[in-house]
């Protein structure tokens, strides 16, 4: 017989007892069918239980000098490395107020001197049956959360790298863009974190809000790929007509969004904010812009953050019709804006953190912007 193997499966039993005899006995009950650790204070018997590895089960005396079963029993119960162990109250102590004490202390069952040991043994091979199924249960329940938590950040992982591609078959038809979606993706981010401090606005800008603006923001402009190349990439202004057909990508990038949605056959929060921003970024705050005149609240918050973010990053980067602005002048027309082409309150959030935006500038910064983060 392989003796070794079979010492490694037997469950542990920690026997805690301040009398020599008892202990000696539980040992020769337990060992033909369990490897047993004993402990003669209630002292040692914590420092057994926290060690690697804890015992699978503790037959526990109450009455001991220093500290009795009781506070050894709560003891346990108190660290997250022992508190999974069942107890077994072995005493003397055969009153009903006893036996209540132990349960509520947090013992598993309840036996007293002189036990019948077949009676002992069945206790503890059913409590150890029960511990076996509550670690299985519980390590698959740990298992599949760890399972739910990666496929959950590869979904996310899939989205994100999906939303960037889209975007960027706008974006790279327009060599001059850059890392436009980047900058402006941490620009509305900003904006958004600053408006959670005004009492109008952070019911609505909770941390799902800002997590899902963030992930929506790069299809902004998604409906450029509706924009025919002689007037996306014209060398220059827009004559009014051209400005007209430009004007659609607005609705293009909603239609877009929504078809996306139809080939899901489910409403998905991102690309639902996504359609709004997309269709909605270029309406100004006075009612002034397209494609609808919205005005004021009217014109989705995730869109009027986008305004400002997009508009800015215009600004300040080079254009074939136009050379970057500094973040002073393009921060001067910003103000200029306020309550015209921008809400109030995203001009002023932008004001508050005027820094941040130039450190983002910098940090997805164009190889040719030049003078833009001056």
């Amino acid at each position: 017989m392989d003796t070794t193997h079979d010492t490694l499966i037997k469950p542990t039993l920690l026997a805690v007892d301040d009398t020599a005899d008892n202990l000696a006995l539980l040992n020769d009950l337990l060992s033909k069918q369990y490897k047993v650790k004993l402990a003669n204070s209630g002292a040692k018997a914590l420092k057994i239980a926290a060690a690697a590895p804890p015992p699978d089960l503790i037959l526990l005396d109450i009455m001991m000098p220093g500290m009795d079963g009781y506070e050894v029993c709560r003891q346990l119960k108190l660290q997250a490395a022992t508190r999974d162990i069942p107890v077994i109250f072995l005493t003397a102590c055969a009153d009903a107020e006893a036996e209540r004490a132990g349960l509520e202390a947090g013992a598993v069952d309840y036996v007293t001197k002189p036990f019948n040991p077949p009676v002992l043994l069945a206790r503890v091979k059913t409590h150890l049956a029960l511990k076996a199924q509550a670690d299985f249960l519980r390590d698959k329940s740990a298992f599949l959360e760890a399972e739910v938590d990666k496929r959950t950040r590869e979904i996310r992982a899939i989205q994100d790298v999906t939303i960037h591609t889209l975007a960027s078959l706008a974006e790279t038809r327009d060599s001059e863009t850059g890392n436009h979606i980047r900058r402006t993706q941490f620009y509305v981010k900003a904006l958004a974190r600053r408006l959670c401090e005004n009492p109008g606005l952070a019911a609505i800008l909770t941390p799902r809000y800002i997590e899902m603006l963030f992930k929506s923001a790069p299809l902004h402009d998604i409906g450029k790929v509706g924009i025919p190349d002689s007037i996306l990439l014209k060398p220059g202004r827009l004559s009014p007509e051209e400005f007209e057909i430009m004007k659609t990508h607005t609705t293009l990038g909603r239609q877009a969004i929504e078809h996306a949605e139809q080939l899901l056959g489910m409403q998905v929060d991102f690309l639902s904010m996504s359609k709004d921003i997309a269709q909605s970024h270029q309406e100004k705050w006075d009612g002034s812009g397209y494609p609808q005149q919205l005005a004021g609240d009217a014109i989705p918050l995730s869109a009027r953050l986008m305004a400002l973010a997009d508009v800015y990053d215009a600004l300040i980067s080079r254009r074939i019709y136009k050379p970057a602005m500094s973040h002073a002048q393009a921060a001067e027309i910003i103000v200029a804006g306020r309550g015209q082409h921008f809400d109030p309150d995203v001009v002023d959030a932008f004001l508050a953190i005027q820094d941040e935006f130039q450190a983002i500038a910098r940090r997805f910064s164009d190889a040719e912007a030049g003078a833009a983060h001056e």
